[in-house]
């Protein structure tokens, strides 16, 4: 199986500091579909589908608030909330797994670093514990970023909400992200965060490929589900601030449990989309992890040599 890189990571490393189409999901209330054709309309994104039924293009459609298309996010109008607080328990390690080394360099260090060479973030706040504060203040001395710090929570909402609370008042946009994923690629931010900046809320996912089954408590199959609506997801997750404050008002308020960022607007019965995003975007939890993420960059690295 060929494995697609959007953006060669090799020339994303070069330019560090020294140191198949899916179901579209139902529509909402709010936004009038069209009729059914090559072109969908979903949550108030048009996407485009090739012959291959891999989605080519998505074109950003304004509902409402006068945005078109063309309008690209504004520069240093984004904030990033980059998570590097767990504990990493399942890599078995003397250290988080966000900070073992990865060819030479602590894991988180890659995603920090992309972010922070891209015009449209003004600030990136790490979610860490104390201790390893000096791994990115060490790392930001050359970068053209606001560092920010943050305490993380007992749960991943938790942290995400400490995290929130140390953005820029006039931020338009806030990008959360596992420290865990090195490999996201620029070019799959740069997606998910013009489908953000028209819709209000968009993950970066990717279809699933294996069969799902559910399974009651006693590990009897209960049912298949149809893999062509599934999508598993990642990060980034982009969500416009306002949006996530609400979010989690009514989060707080009912006592609610999510797993992953979107889920906190999902409530508010607002709008998601997903952003289709790159399979190599590999979340690193266990030693296999590790060493999968390894070979995907020294893949790379051969391919431009």
């Amino acid at each position: 199986m060929a494995l697609r890189f959007d953006i060669p990571l090799c020339r994303r490393l070069a330019s560090l500091p020294s140191s198949p189409k899916p179901n579209p999901p139902p529509p909402f209330p709010s936004i009038s579909m069209p009729p059914r054709s090559a072109r969908r309309r979903v949550a108030g994104v048009e996407a485009g589908f090739n012959k291959d039924r891999t989605r080519s293009r998505i074109n950003c459609i304004a509902e409402g608030d006068g945005r078109s298309q063309n309008e690209a996010v504004k520069e240093r109008s984004v904030s990033v909330v980059l998570l590097a607080g767990g504990q990493g328990k399942r890599m078995g390690a003397s250290m988080p797994k966000q900070y073992l080394p990865l060819l030479g360099q602590p894991i988180a260090l890659y995603s920090f670093y992309t972010f922070s060479q891209m015009t449209e973030v003004k600030e990136i706040v790490v979610v860490c514990d104390p201790s390893y504060k000096d791994v990115f203040e060490d790392a930001s001395e050359k970068l053209n970023v606001d560092l920010k710090f943050a305490l993380p929570g007992k749960e991943r909402q938790d942290s995400v909400f400490s995290g929130f609370q140390e953005i820029d008042g006039s931020s338009e946009l806030v990008c959360i992200h596992d420290s865990a994923r090195p490999l996201v690629s620029s070019g799959d931010i740069k997606k998910v965060v013009q489908d953000a900046w028209v819709v209000g809320a968009a993950v970066l996912g990717v279809p699933v490929k294996a069969t799902i089954k559910e399974a009651n408590k006693d590990s009897f199959v209960v049912k298949t589900l149809d893999r062509k609506t599934l999508w598993e997801m990642q990060t980034p997750q982009v969500i416009k601030p306002e949006l996530l404050r609400s979010g989690f008002e009514v989060v707080n308020r009912d006592g609610l449990e999510v797993t992953d960022d979107v889920s906190i607007v999902e409530h508010l019965k607002h709008p998601v989309f997903i952003t289709e995003g790159s399979y190599t975007n590999i979340k690193v939890t266990t030693p296999d992890d590790l060493l999968l993420a390894e070979r995907i960059l020294n893949m790379e690295i051969a391919v431009a040599s």
